[in-house]
């Protein structure tokens, strides 16, 4: 975590708001991993199971059959790590199995009370995000007594239960979760107190990509066009110090971050 990391979004799934069905199957998905690392990305993140909002929620059988053989065809295609969007514990031993080594949780470990001991139990670095009610129901009037607090509340003891299970703070990350039960004035708070979350002594993801509140603030409904303001998002969340980007475009975003670091050090790995 010495500087920004990025992780690629791979969604193998038809129904996912951005890039549903784009990379459904391994030989494509493979391809797709190996262009990202070749445009910079640090890790990627594999998604059997849409959590858009209005999403239901996919069988455990159906989620293991996207991503098992995707997982498989990336693990000997790319160097980089394989993370696992999951929230189930029977898709998480599966896509260890076939290469992944980090478990990304968007329920914070509270849909699957089994996960977090399965990842304790197997040394596995893990991703814990907030996100109030499940994808289908989210967005219906998301309310908070202060959502920074609250978020920041959640993040905290979800953080001490999985270091009770053996789980050291420095083999956690942890995710407000944008968007995740959220309207837009909540989502713009967090971003702009995300340092806020460096109190919790993990490594601070953020996942804004392409999402809605992007393009209700730029006109822009179509997610793909979103590109220019997942970066600006991007680079404040930077500015304040958080160490992962999960992000759909990792060449565009590799670049802004290479300039925003130039400009901020006067420093650059070309001269």
């Amino acid at each position: 975590m010495d500087k920004p990391r990025i992780m690629g979004i791979l969604n193998v799934t038809p129904d996912s708001f951005s890039d549903g069905g784009k990379f459904s199957g391994p030989a494509l998905a493979a391809a797709h991993g190996r262009q990202m690392v070749a445009d910079g990305v640090d890790m990627i993140d594999v998604g059997g199971e849409s959590t858009r909002p209005g999403a239901q929620t996919v069988p455990v059988e159906s989620e293991i059959a996207r991503v098992e053989p995707v997982i498989t065809a990336l693990r000997h295609a790319v160097s980089v790590p394989i993370s696992i969007d999951t929230r189930k514990s029977t898709v998480a031993d599966a896509a260890v199995a076939a290469g992944a080594t980090l478990v990304n949780d968007v329920s914070g470990f509270t849909y699957d009370k089994m996960l977090a001991l399965y990842c304790a139990r197997n040394d596995l670095p893990v991703c814990v995000m907030h996100a109030r009610g499940d994808p289908e129901t989210m967005q219906k009037d998301p309310r908070y007594e202060d959502v920074l607090l609250d978020v920041y509340d959640f993040l905290a003891a979800q953080v001490l239960m999985l270091q009770e299970l053996g789980i050291p703070r420095s083999r956690i990350i942890v995710d407000p979760g944008i968007g995740f039960g959220k309207n837009q004035t909540h989502n713009l708070k967090i971003l702009r107190n995300v340092s806020l979350f460096h109190g919790l002594g993990c490594t601070v993801l953020i996942g804004a990509s392409r999402k809605g509140f992007i393009g209700r603030i730029s006109g822009v409904g179509e997610a793909a066009r979103r590109i220019p303001g997942s970066v600006a998002v991007a680079l404040a969340c930077v500015a304040q110090g958080v160490q992962i980007l999960r992000v759909h475009d990792v060449p565009e975003t590799v670049q802004a971050i290479a300039l925003w670091k130039a400009v901020e050090t006067g420093e650059n790995d070309v001269a």
